[in-house]
C-alpha cells in the first residue's frame, strides 16, 4: 500500500534541524513553532510538545506551559544531564523530567541546539504528572 491517501501520511514528520546561534535565533524558532502547533494542533489533544532526537543518540521531548518548561530526557539521552544544568542552572532531577522555570527555555534551547538531529511535533505524549494542555 503506498502513502498516496492523505489518511495514510503521518501527521507529522522528523524535520531535520538547522543549530540556533542567538537567543534572537532561538525567540523566532519559538515563535514560528508556536504558530505551527496552534494551526496543526486540535484543541481537545493532549500530550503536545516536540520530541529531539540527538546526533549522538536518543530522545528529549519538551512542552512548554505558561510557566514551566517540562523536559523529558529519555535515559539513552542521560548524557546531556550536565549540560541541561550548566545551561539552566538548574539540579539534576532524580527522574526522567525536569521542570524548568519558563524563562529558562531560550538558554536550554541554545544548549541543545548543537545536539539536536530533527525534531518532531508530538501529541498524546504523557509528560508524566507535569504534563498539561497546552490550549
Amino acid at each position: 500500500m503506498t502513502l498516496d491517501n492523505k489518511e495514510e501520511r503521518p501527521r507529522f514528520r522528523p524535520v531535520p534541524w538547522t543549530p540556533l546561534e542567538t537567543p534572537q535565533d532561538v525567540e523566532l524558532w519559538i515563535a514560528e513553532h508556536n504558530a505551527t502547533m496552534q494551526e496543526m494542533i486540535k484543541p481537545q489533544e493532549t500530550g503536545v510538545g516536540v520530541r529531539f532526537t540527538l546526533v549522538a543518540g536518543g530522545d528529549v521531548y519538551l512542552q512548554t506551559t505558561d510557566d514551566a518548561v517540562i523536559l523529558e530526557v529519555e535515559p539513552d539521552a542521560a548524557w546531556i544531564a550536565p549540560l541541561v544544568m550548566a545551561a539552566t542552572g538548574a539540579e539534576q532531577p532524580e527522574g526522567n523530567y525536569w521542570i524548568l522555570p519558563d524563562n529558562k527555555l531560550v538558554q536550554l534551547m541554545l544548549g541543545l541546539s548543537t545536539l539536536i538531529d530533527s525534531s518532531l511535533i508530538v501529541t498524546g505524549h504523557h509528560f508524566g504528572k507535569y504534563g498539561r494542555r497546552i490550549f
